[in-house]
């Protein structure tokens, strides 16, 4: 896989909350998100992720750039918190943009990931204009569309992924509810096909249907096909558990550093440079004698 910065925009608008996805459909994509973070990290070591919303008060950027699975977690977390309103996909796309051009590894390939699951009520001619600014910037733009979205959006962000379309490629998918999780559809989408080439290829690895998810689940000896909330909630526990571990781990880790900047000795700032002798001072009592014994030999030479 080649190495990316990738900004993920997710939909915290209030049809987000609508449950026609297991268990709804902000869950749904929270779980989705996951699930592409570890396929675009796990298939170049440095590529790295960043998240934003796109409803609530305003598109916010919540994580920026990073390799740490626990910081995106909780930033969709502090999100489920504040779903309402309507979304902004053109002003998010704008933020990811401007995010993506000031990453700090310039070798990295952009790409912004947008999941939309409600009206998008912008203008054609103005969404158009910024998919040929994103276009000439190299910016390759994924969408996720699921939920009940109308005609008009779908065609739109046609239009746009048309316009948008580059070498690299950009996708469009269309998830519809089903009994399965929407994770689960995503990973058999043409989005997730460079990554999973990077992890076996297609039909190369033996996961059928639900991609990886027979591995994952296969200690706890069930199809996640056949119960997708029970899926969903221990794919959602393992994160948590996954974000607190890697939260404790840094905290431990401040602690440390702590702990050895206390242990250093600051020198005596009232102490004079120089002692009576003329010597250096602050360099201890066995220097000193040292200095001392070799006085005595010079005398003694000299006799």
């Amino acid at each position: 896989m080649p190495m990316e910065a990738v900004m993920i925009v997710v939909d915290n608008s209030e049809s987000s909350r609508n449950g026609d996805y297991v268990p709804t459909r902000f869950e749904a994509q929270a779980d989705a998100v996951g699930v592409v973070f570890r396929h675009i990290t796990n298939g170049n070591p440095e590529s790295e992720v960043g998240l934003m919303s796109m409803a609530g008060k305003g598109p916010e950027v919540l994580v920026t750039m990073t390799v740490e699975q626990g910081k995106v977690l909780e930033g969709l977390h502090r999100t489920k918190k504040n779903i309402r309103g309507d979304a902004n996909l053109m002003t998010a796309l704008q933020v990811s943009l401007l995010a993506l051009r000031h990453r700090k590894n310039k070798l990295q390939r952009t790409r912004i990931i947008a999941f939309v699951c409600s009206p998008v009520s912008e203008d054609e001619k103005a969404l158009l204009s910024l998919a040929g600014k994103l276009k000439k910037y190299n910016v390759s733009v994924d969408f996720v569309l699921f939920g009940d979205l109308d005609s008009e959006t779908q065609q739109k962000l046609t239009k746009f992924n048309e316009k948008v379309k580059g070498a690299e490629g950009s996708h469009l998918v269309v998830i519809p509810p089903s009994g399965s999780l929407l994770s689960d559809q995503l990973k058999q989408s043409p989005l997730m096909a460079r990554e999973g080439a990077a992890e076996g290829g297609a039909g190369g690895s033996g996961e059928a249907g639900g991609g990886e998810a027979g591995g994952e689940f296969s200690e706890f000896g069930f199809d996640p096909s056949t119960d997708p909330e029970l899926a969903l909630a221990l794919r959602m526990s393992m994160e948590e558990e996954t974000a607190r571990q890697e939260k404790r781990a840094r905290e431990e880790e401040a602690e440390a550093k702590k702990a050895s900047l206390g242990a250093v000795k600051e020198e005596d700032e009232s102490a004079p440079l120089l002692d009576k002798d003329g010597e250096a001072s602050g360099s201890g009592s066995g220097s000193k004698d040292t200095k001392r014994e070799g006085k005595d030999d010079d005398k003694m030479d000299t006799s």
